[in-house]
Formats: C-alpha cells, sequence, structure tokens
C-alpha cells in the first residue's frame, strides 16, 4: 500500500524467528516437530487490535521468508477464559464517529490478510491447529474457522455477535462457514447473534474435536503428532480440498467494503453499545484502565497508516473540536 512504511528485514532461521521483541504474542518453539506455537496475549482487550495484526503478519512474513522451516502452526491465548474476542469494538466506535471509512477498510484489509495466509498454509507446507479454551466471539471465531484442526475445550462459546449492533462479522464468516458448515449453518450462525457451546459448533462441523476441561493441551499435542507422521499426505489432501472448495481472496476483499460501509450508517444507540461490550471485555480480560483504551487505539491506528496518517489527524482533530463544543 503507497505510503505504509515496510516493515523490518525478514528474520533468518529459528533464532530470527523466535528473536523479535514482540508485546502482543508469545512465540515457542518444538524442535522435534518443527512446530511453532503463537501464544496471543493482547492488553487491554484480548482482540485483533491493529498492533496485534502488526505483529502476527511480521511473524506470518517471516515464516513464509523461511520455506521448509515449519511444519506445524498453533494458535492457543494466554488470557484465561478467552480466546479471542474478535474485532476491536473500542477502534469501530472511534472511526465510526471520525467518520473515518478509510481506517475501517484499511482494519478489514489487515484481517483479511491474516485469514488468507491461514487459508494457503497448506500451500507453504504447514499444517495449522487452534486451541480455543474460551470466549470466541465474532473475528475471533472467523480467525480459527481456517486452520486445518480446531479444538475447542467443553464450556467454550463462540459465536457472532455482531448483529445485535446492526453490523455483521465482514472478515470471512460467511465464506469459510458456508464451506465448512454449509449455507443453512452460516445463516442461523451470522443473523441469530446467538452464543453456541463446543458441542453444538461440533455438531454442526466448524469443531473438529470438543477436549473436556483442562485437557486441551494434552488433547492439543496428541493432534499434532498424529498428523506428523503422515504430514507430506494430509498437506497434498489439504492443498486438494482448497482447489475443490476454493474461497476468493476478492469476495473477502468486497465484504469487507460492504462491511466498512455499513458501519459508517451505525446510530449513537449502535456505537453505545459497542462501547459497553468493549468495557465488559475489558474487564473479563483484566485489561488496563479503561480510561486509556481510545488512546491506545489512536496510537495503534497512527502506527497503522505511517505516512499517511496526516488524513486521520484532521479528522480526529475534526471531531474532537465537535465534542469540545458539545
Amino acid at each position: 500500500m503507497p505510503g505504509v512504511t515496510s516493515g523490518p528485514a525478514p528474520a533468518v532461521g529459528v533464532a530470527g524467528l523466535l528473536g523479535r521483541p514482540y508485546k502482543t504474542i508469545r512465540l515457542e518453539w518444538t524442535s522435534d516437530l518443527r512446530l511453532l506455537r503463537v501464544r496471543l496475549a493482547v492488553r487491554p482487550i484480548q482482540c485483533y487490535s491493529l498492533a496485534a495484526m502488526s505483529e502476527l503478519k511480521q511473524m506470518l512474513d517471516d515464516i513464509t521468508a523461511n520455506p521448509g522451516l515449519v511444519r506445524h502452526f498453533v494458535m492457543t491465548s494466554d488470557v484465561p477464559q478467552v480466546f479471542n474476542f474478535g474485532g476491536d469494538l473500542a477502534l469501530f466506535v472511534l472511526l465510526v464517529r471520525a467518520g473515518d471509512i478509510e481506517s475501517l477498510e484499511l482494519y478489514g484489509r489487515r484481517c483479511v490478510d491474516l485469514v488468507w495466509w491461514m487459508e494457503n498454509a497448506a500451500n507453504l507446507g504447514i499444517h495449522t491447529t487452534v486451541l480455543a479454551q474460551g470466549d470466541t466471539l465474532g473475528g475471533g471465531l472467523e480467525s480459527v474457522l481456517p486452520f486445518h484442526k480446531v479444538i475447542f475445550e467443553r464450556g467454550a462459546q463462540a459465536g457472532f455477535p455482531e448483529v445485535l449492533f446492526n453490523l455483521f462479522p465482514g472478515m470471512g464468516a460467511w465464506d469459510f462457514t458456508i464451506r465448512k458448515a454449509g449455507f443453512a449453518v452460516a445463516n442461523e450462525m451470522i443473523l441469530s447473534g446467538r452464543l453456541f457451546s463446543a458441542e453444538e459448533l461440533h455438531y454442526r462441523r466448524l469443531v473438529d474435536v470438543v477436549a473436556e476441561p483442562g485437557e486441551g493441551e494434552a488433547t492439543l499435542d496428541r493432534a499434532v503428532r498424529e498428523v506428523d507422521p503422515r504430514h507430506r499426505g494430509t498437506i497434498a489432501a489439504l492443498r486438494a480440498q482448497r482447489l475443490a472448495a476454493p474461497i476468493r481472496h476478492e469476495s473477502l476483499l468486497a465484504i469487507v467494503k460492504l462491511w466498512a460501509e455499513s458501519a459508517m450508517g451505525l446510530t449513537d444507540r449502535d456505537l453505545r453499545l459497542m462501547e459497553r461490550l468493549a468495557r465488559a471485555q475489558a474487564r473479563k480480560a483484566g485489561g488496563a484502565d479503561e480510561g486509556a483504551v481510545e488512546e491506545i487505539k489512536r496510537l495503534e491506528l497512527e502506527t497503522a497508516w505511517g505516512e499517511r496518517r496526516s488524513g486521520f489527524e484532521r479528522r480526529a482533530t475534526v471531531i474532537g473540536d465537535r465534542r469540545m463544543r458539545g
């Protein structure tokens, strides 16, 4: 994208992958499986913030730049009872009130970058596994659907609540849910806005394995070690699977644009509800002072836009002036 500063040079080898000074993710390496594990711990809210997505993209770029190094990619959460709350609601409110549709689209494209990498991991010879041990909402659920193996602990729940504040999940929910479970299930989940148990998700074929509470880690290790001896055949089959039931990058980006346009029509009531949910998420995740959230989001946005930030600065100043006059 023009104007966005390029990232650091690709890391080389395992030491390079693990040596980045990340703040929102923690990496672990298991040498006998050539397994890279990502533990998410985003503050003040366990969601896909711009800062978290920037670090995830850097890590995925490093993997891509080291072909053959990683055989297994695993993602888990370091936040108790929460896998991921999904979209950054505090940021969405900030941008909608500023009328900044460009930054909303930027956010959506960053999300698509992540799910698209997961969708194509088999082409890199990488098998992906995810373990959810707690709440997995909206974009959090969207992010797990492209994984090759999805494990939920019993007691975890997931869903697409966006319709409750007059929005919809815009970063792959329709495409990936339809492919895994069919149109009827996608319709049920996205339009109802309700949460589903791990067992209900397993019944709908969105979750592959339901582990007993506290046994998720052992189930994860067992699942990876079962795949490893037949890794090449599994990867070849998964590549064929993606060819047989393809998801189009163009479709994902088109839905992002529609999502951003829809967000700009949210009412003040919708935005207040999103703010309430964001505060509740911060409390559940044991996050930082809620009053600091908006400033954190502004700083993350400045970093994401890089040299093109001037437009957002003007819009943010205007909205700030309006609040002072109000």
